[in-house]
């Protein structure tokens, strides 16, 4: 039975719960984002690893800039790689499968790591096998969570990915402030080996969870495809084949992938023009490019630092503020995301975020904050306030976009790409932030204010708003020449008046019985004509009820979706 109805189509506990047990994915990347500041700082970890003049006193023990650059940025290599693999391996194992595969990999990091003693390459490389494992996964569950989500709670159930990212990232400051109290080397072994526990709960749980159906279908296996979508529904298999919702849905599916899949795709068909194929993977990458340098892993890789350096006493404590705002202002990220679209979260989210950075720059190059307590203080709670902007719209939305902006065809490839540039700035901020800071300051948050900035300017001009919208219709709404960016917003697919519109009906559709009876082929056909009187005058026509099936596709070939 279906766990609640969300405007008018019934979601499954299994639909919440495949959200929640392939965000341990993005767990596992925060939690190994969040444990390497912490580490840098561990006497025991600075005396094996860093450079000293004498071993058994810490104090003696400083890192270069190379070294601890290189170490935290190790990461990101292995990331930028394991994402370009990660759309291949997803593709011909499955987008579980591949998870099951990508946690073993991390594992083997994990080992390589523990099993280091005084030669810091060999934690370095454990870090990059272990960020191999990341950056597929960072691939693979997005992907996994848009294909399977329920388009009604897709951005909110995606967004559970930055959601655990930052629970992850948290959950490392937490264990660091508990495990330096142990001393020795298990103050710094222990953080790391608990990385099995995370990969275990990840691999026990999508192992039994549904396959993606839109993989599924890809791959001819349409009943396999009907029985998961019933599950995510919340659908008893039996009445797989016979749900109009389930019909509808896989109709919907069919008729998409079989259209995408008359032409093959390889990688360089992510940079054809047509289809808007190439202005999507360009602005996937662009987006997630943005993302990093919104400046929040500046805080994330080296806040302990940073804190050490504005005058915080204990920068552990101050890491796990800067975590608990991160954490708790994400929560707040999943009602915005849904609630507001996608758009205009991002635009005021950019401006925000430059504002607060622009203060915490001009604090620090204005006064020492050292010898100024009052200074240091509002660094702090300038960075808070970015943080809880970025928690709010830039950390969940650019992950919920990498998830629904490109074609079936094209989408685990196009990913891949979105995703290794992410990588790519990553490991460049991780390996040069040191350098940097070390030359100009606080004054590199006038930088991070103005990319910002700059990101605000790129979601107005060339991000269409995908909220509401099954994955088919955004396909098809970025292939409507007659809607741009700034007016996406009034899109709805071919049918529908406006996105309004489509809720609407969808909300009058829910105080309708579901039906029972088998979706006849002659009424799906009727349902895809869009100059059928009867698709606007009677709501209850067994299509789906967000307004997109076979007659979504359709209908844009035949004159394409409302765009106001």
């Amino acid at each position: 039975m279906p766990l609640l109805y969300v405007r008018g189509t019934p979601v499954g506990f299994v639909a919440i719960m495949l959200a929640l047990v392939a965000s341990m994915g993005g767990f596992i990347f925060g939690y190994d984002t969040g444990q390497i500041s912490n580490i840098l700082l561990l006497d025991d970890f600075r005396q094996r690893f860093a450079t000293c003049s004498d071993r058994s006193d810490p104090s003696t023990c400083h890192w270069t800039t190379t070294r601890s650059g290189l170490i935290v940025s190790v990461l990101s290599i292995g990331t930028l790689f394991g994402a370009l693999l990660g759309a291949p391996i997803a593709d011909t194992l499955g987008r579980r499968w591949a998870m099951v595969v990508e946690c073993l990999v991390f594992c083997i990091g994990l080992i390589i790591q523990i099993t280091s003693f005084t030669v810091w390459q060999q934690f370095a490389v454990g870090r990059a096998v272990a960020g191999a494992a990341i950056g597929a996964l960072s691939a693979a569950v997005p992907m996994y969570q848009a294909e399977t989500a329920p388009s009604q709670l897709r951005g909110t159930l995606t967004a559970t990915y930055q959601l655990f990212i930052t629970a992850g990232i948290l959950a490392a400051y937490a264990i660091a402030f508990g495990t330096r109290a142990i001393g020795g080397m298990a103050s710094w072994k222990l953080l790391v080996g608990l990385g099995f526990v995370w990969a275990a709960i990840l691999v026990g749980g999508i192992s039994v969870m549904p396959e993606s159906p839109r993989w599924l279908v890809k791959k001819g296996k349409k009943d396999a495809a009907a029985k998961a979508i019933a599950r995510i529904y919340g659908v008893p298999s039996k009445e797989a084949h016979e749900n109009r919702y389930v019909l509808a849905e896989l109709d919907e599916m069919i008729n998409q992938i079989s259209m995408e899949q008359r032409i093959k795709a390889g990688w360089i068909d992510c940079f054809r023009p047509s289809n808007k194929t190439l202005y999507r993977t360009f602005l996937g990458m662009s987006l997630q490019s943005l993302q990093q340098l919104t400046g929040a892993n500046y805080f994330f890789y080296y806040g302990a630092t940073i804190f050490t350096g504005v005058g915080i006493s204990d920068s552990f404590v101050s890491q796990i503020i800067l975590g608990g705002v991160n954490f708790g202002c994400t929560f707040g990220g999943l009602y915005v995301m849904g609630r507001f679209g996608r758009r205009w979260p991002l635009i005021w989210g950019g401006l925000w975020q430059s504002v607060w950075l622009f203060v915490f720059a001009s604090a620090g190059t204005a006064r020492d904050p050292t010898t100024n307590e009052q200074i240091g203080i509002l660094m702090i709670v300038s960075a808070c306030f970015f943080i809880l902007g970025y928690a709010m719209t830039w950390g969940p939305g650019i992950w919920i976009l990498i998830g629904e902006t490109f074609p079936t065809r094209t989408r685990a490839k196009q990913g891949a790409l979105s995703t290794a540039s992410n990588w790519t700035w990553n490991f460049l901020l991780a390996f040069f932030t040191p350098l940097i800071t070390d030359a100009i300051s606080f004054r590199f948050g006038y930088v991070f204010a103005s990319c910002n900035l700059l990101a605000a300017i790129v979601v107005f001009f060339f991000l269409y708003e995908s909220s509401d919208l099954s994955l088919e219709s955004v396909d098809d709404m970025y292939n409507d020449p007659k809607c741009k960016p700034w007016t996406s917003t009034k899109w709805a697919p071919a049918g529908y008046t406006s996105r309004y519109d489509l809720v609407e009906q969808t909300k009058a559709a829910q105080a309708r019985k579901p039906l029972a009876e088998p979706l006849e082929e002659k009424q799906i056909e009727h349902a895809a004509s869009p100059a059928s009187p009867k698709r606007k005058a009677v709501p209850e026509s067994p299509v789906n009820p967000e307004g997109t099936g076979s007659q979504a596709v359709l209908g844009t070939q035949d004159g394409g979706g409302t765009s106001g």
